[in-house]
């Protein structure tokens, strides 16, 4: 498989959201199952908006960015990972978008197992139906394995990588207000293939306030 390019997510972040639907997240471990699931659903993120965690670090008045943290890697090259930890125990997936020194990023939010759905499922646990093993950003994370290793790893290559794909004829592409947020709850910046199984069943932030 191709993996994409870093120009690929060198573009406007909500753009790259919207292109990733239907392309292939794709773990590939030495001595270890490769595992590739089917991006069904994103999420986008950009330094002018107040969910990003990078927002503060960008002045809009002057245009200038202060680099400090973890969340200085949103400003970082293109293709990147920026991986970071909820609630102490769910990784949740990034891509960095857009220029170097414009600060974006893509969350993946779910996939649909191709590949390797046992070792998926040794990871998440047996007990777990196929549906929910990768229908959510933290689970995916557990099923590919994927920490805080990968946060700052261009993510163009082995051992985790994405690779082009589209949806399908019959697919259409739908738009939420993003997950869990509590500011910048009015961007529909949430993309996903409007009722595929594997899309998390979350309520759109916009909805619970």
């Amino acid at each position: 498989m191709d993996s994409c390019s870093p120009s690929f997510f060198r573009r406007d972040t909500v753009t790259v959201a919207r292109a990733l639907l239907g392309a292939r997240l794709v773990r590939d471990p030495e001595n270890t199952p490769r595992r590739v699931g089917r991006i069904v659903e994103t999420e986008a993120y950009t330094q002018d908006d107040p969910a990003f965690h990078g927002w503060n670090l960008y002045d809009e008045e002057t245009g200038t960015v202060r680099r400090e943290g973890r969340a200085g890697d949103l400003f970082a090259e293109s293709g990147r990972g920026y991986v970071y930890l909820i609630y102490g125990m769910h990784w949740l997936l990034n891509v960095v978008t857009e220029p170097e020194g414009t600060g974006g990023a893509v969350l993946v939010r779910a996939v649909a197992p191709v590949e390797g759905t046992e070792t998926m499922r040794a990871r998440r646990g047996a007990s777990h139906r196929d549906v929910n093993l990768t229908n959510g950003p933290g689970k995916l994370s557990e099923a590919f394995d994927v920490d805080d290793a990968f946060h700052g790893e261009m993510l163009t290559g082995s051992p985790l990588y994405l690779v082009k794909g589209e949806i399908d004829a019959d697919e259409t592409i739908a738009t939420s207000s993003r997950i869990g947020l509590s500011r910048g709850v009015d961007r529909p910046w949430r993309f996903f293939i409007e009722g595929h199984p594997y899309v998390s069943p979350a309520t759109p932030s916009d909805q619970t306030q």
